[in-house]
């Protein structure tokens, strides 16, 4: 296969497995409840978000060549995405996540990530090859970013000339670490997609709303920043100044998966031609719908 990407996808790609029980649980419990596997992990959360949106995502992670791994790349294959860049190990096993989750949230979870973090920049080969770039002709299309990268690969790819035509889309993959993407914050070509604790967590303050989270990274350096709140007002920095979205109040059934929604909505729109407050507000409605969704 040789289909020319809309979209780069660069991180975590991995089944996640969730056991789920309408009960209220504490350390110890043994509930009824039910159990099922699903392609997760940050990258494929977008991917699988953009293609909702009718592009066509290609990944750069790794997958173990052992039986997880062969059947997430169907299932990837099977949903619209490209996997002819994934890079493969005999040596190393498919990543994975399990969480337990109950009626009183989020009880425990365990990221088993170690074989992303051992690839480290070999998942980035297709990029200096000439698959999809080299060092002399960098990518020049979108790139959405994962900040489950280590941070030292983080930190490389902020002064990788293999990036510096990107339009670069980053994404932390949870608030302990957003800290990660502070070399990032002053590429030509970055837009970070955060929520208000993690802004918070990045310029080492606290923030009352999003307004003041987005200048404040802004102040930090950052050259654009989306910031959410949940159902509040969340806001856009940026060399346009700062703008103000306002989420759809609907009934909300599901958080899982918002951020990525929203951040993929967004670049959806804009790859559609939107831009400024139109974008943001497409992205928001989407993002409406999919936490509201039953």
């Amino acid at each position: 296969m040789n289909t020319a990407p809309d979209i780069l996808c660069i991180g975590s790609v991995l089944w996640d497995v969730i056991g789920r029980t309408p009960r209220s649980m504490a350390v110890g419990h043994d509930v009824p409840g039910r159990i099922t596997r699903l392609p997760g992990g940050v990258a494929m959360n977008i991917a699988m978000a953009l293609v909702r949106e009718g592009l066509r995502p290609a990944l750069l992670t790794l997958l173990g060549r052992d039986p997880a791994g062969r059947e997430l790349a169907g299932a990837a294959g099977a949903m619209g995405m490209l996997t002819e860049h994934v890079t493969w190990s005999d040596d190393l096993p498919t990543d994975q996540y399990m969480a337990i989750e109950a009626e009183n949230g989020l009880i425990a979870a365990i990221a088993d990530a170690h074989s992303l973090e051992r690839a480290g920049d070999s998942i980035l080969e297709p990029l200096r090859d000439g698959r999809l770039g080299t060092p002399d002709a960098p990518y020049p299309g979108v790139i959405a970013l994962d900040g489950n990268l280590t941070e030292r690969l983080l930190s490389d790819i902020a002064g990788n000339t293999l990036f510096s035509n990107a339009d670069l889309r980053i994404a932390p993959a949870s608030p302990g670490k957003a800290s990660r993407l502070v070399p990032l914050l002053r590429h030509p070509g970055a837009t970070l997609y955060v929520n208000r604790i993690e802004a918070g967590l990045i310029c080492d303050r606290k923030f009352e709303n999003a307004q003041a989270a987005a200048e404040g990274m802004r102040a930090l350096g950052a050259r654009r920043a989306l910031v959410t709140d949940g159902a509040a007002p969340m806001a856009e920095s940026g060399p346009g100044g700062l703008r103000v979205g306002h989420p759809p109040q609907v009934v909300v059934t599901r958080v899982t998966g918002a951020g990525d929604t929203f951040m993929a909505a967004h670049i959806a729109a804009e790859m559609r031609g939107l831009a400024g407050q139109a974008a943001l507000e497409c992205a928001l409605h989407t993002t409406a719908a999919y936490v509201s969704e039953t």
